[in-house]
């Protein structure tokens, strides 16, 4: 398996005006701006009314099941664009921290941090393993924009040190995905993934979904745990 896939069709044209419109109302507290523009938001399920229902839904969970079984639930999810005045590119790396309710010095959990108020901490390979990363993508991703670039079956290799990633990317090709309005990229959270600055900014957004297949040992806690019977259970 590469660790990744593209569908091309992940979300009527319907839902993704609905949800565009609702990421224009958003409140500015949770808004992440780059010279006065927005281009991420962290805590997206606590702005999004409508995300609950949707990675809920028949459409999401049939992309997601088939992965990590019936029984998987959503337990981040956070917004990405590239705008003219919020342009970035982002080195090779692999998604390693995981949000929670709060610390517990649990084995193999950490290093720790706190990013917009949550607690955040990087989880054991065995975590890792058992996610996977929805990204819906709300414009189409072009050559031209910044699209996500993969190195197929990087994940395999598990938690991977500075040098190692060095070697991967010098010695492997990566692969451009490129998504159109409404389609969806699935991807190991392992996975080694990069992307460039926009060579023609525009609106690019990206609502990335995180799903998760298992509680988690010692008593810690996923920030969010949006299950199948489209209930939220919010953070205290």
């Amino acid at each position: 398996m590469d660790g990744f896939a593209v569908v091309p069709e992940g979300l009527t044209p319907v839902v993704v005006g609905g949800l565009l419109d609702e990421l224009s109302q958003l409140p500015d507290c949770q808004q992440v701006r780059r010279q006065g523009e927005v281009y991420a938001v962290r805590e997206l399920f606590s702005v999004l009314p409508s995300l609950a229902a949707l990675v809920c839904s028949p459409a999401i969970r049939a992309l997601v099941e088939p992965v990590l079984g019936p029984e998987c639930f959503a337990v981040r999810s956070l917004l990405f664009d590239k705008t003219p005045r919020a342009n970035w590119k982002v080195c090779w790396h692999q998604d390693r921290t995981i949000a929670l309710k709060r610390r517990i010095d649990v084995a193999g959990f950490g290093p720790w941090s706190r990013k917009a108020g949550v607690v955040h901490a990087h989880a054991p390979k065995a975590i890792l393993e058992r996610m996977l990363t929805l990204r819906l993508h709300l414009d189409d991703s072009t050559a031209l924009n910044g699209p996500l670039r993969v190195l197929p079956g990087s994940h395999r290799s598990g938690c991977l040190d500075w040098q190692t990633v060095q070697h991967w990317q010098a010695t492997e090709t990566a692969i451009t995905c490129l998504v159109p309005r409404g389609g969806a990229l699935l991807m190991q959270p392992l996975l080694l993934h990069a992307s460039s600055a926009a060579h023609l900014p525009h609106h690019r957004r990206v609502i990335q979904i995180e799903f998760a297949a298992d509680e988690l040992p010692g008593g810690l806690e996923w920030r969010w745990a949006c299950k199948a019977e489209n209930s939220l259970k919010e953070p205290p």
